[in-house]
């Protein structure tokens, strides 16, 4: 059964500027998925309909069956998702540790250190660390959550490729073996390549394909 699906989604722009239209598609625990697409085709747009940050034009998104409508967006935001931002949104006067803290009762050391960051970083102020740093703390906060589904606007944006190489394969051991579901919007090969589905949104319609892997 999905975890999260929705059924003949749409969302235009002033009911004028259609996005996407009537697409449709399901999501499994276990599994990271990939949307890709040109730019301003509506990836970004389809990820926060799907964590609740916005409502579609048409059609309904569901979480386990039922639509995220009716339990109420702020509930599914809080317990059933986690974001991972381009701009971070960490708490920029905390530390990483503080930082992962906020979503897990879990010790966040562990996690922090597999995202690369030595005993010290994880100390520091986050204003502190780079670009690259912030965002690996942000990837550990959605990790450790207990948010069943992740959600991330290109993750490794502002990562180098054999960065971006480990994170995945650090992605993919926590989604399996925790049995989560990632959804990631991504203009990276990588990320297509290694994913277990991947979602081609063009001219405001959905395409799946699986990888063998």
């Amino acid at each position: 059964m999905s975890v999260l699906s929705f059924s003949n989604l749409s969302y235009s722009y002033d009911k004028k500027k259609n996005v996407f239209h009537n697409i449709n598609a399901e999501m499994e625990l276990g599994k990271i998925y990939a949307i890709f697409g040109t730019s301003g085709c509506g990836k970004t747009t389809l990820l926060s309909l799907l964590g609740g940050l916005d409502s579609p034009t048409k059609g309904k998104v569901f979480f386990d069956g039922k639509d995220i409508m009716e339990r109420g967006l702020e509930n599914h935001r809080r317990n059933h998702v986690s974001f991972v931002f381009q701009a971070y949104n960490l708490i920029d006067y905390m530390t990483p540790i503080e930082n992962v803290k906020l979503t897990s009762k879990l010790p966040p050391e562990p996690i922090l250190g597999k995202m690369g960051l030595t005993k010290e970083e994880m100390k520091r102020n986050i204003l502190q660390l780079s670009g690259g740093q912030q965002q690996r703390v942000a990837i550990a906060r959605a990790l450790a959550s207990e948010a069943p589904v992740i959600l991330a606007d290109e993750p490794t944006g502002n990562l180098d490729e054999d960065t971006v190489m480990s994170i995945m394969q650090i992605l993919e051991d926590s989604v399996h073996q925790m049995n989560k579901c990632a959804v990631i919007v991504t203009h990276s090969n990588e990320i297509v390549k290694r994913a277990d589905v991947v979602f081609h949104l063009k001219r405001g319609a959905l395409q799946m394909r699986k990888n063998n892997k």
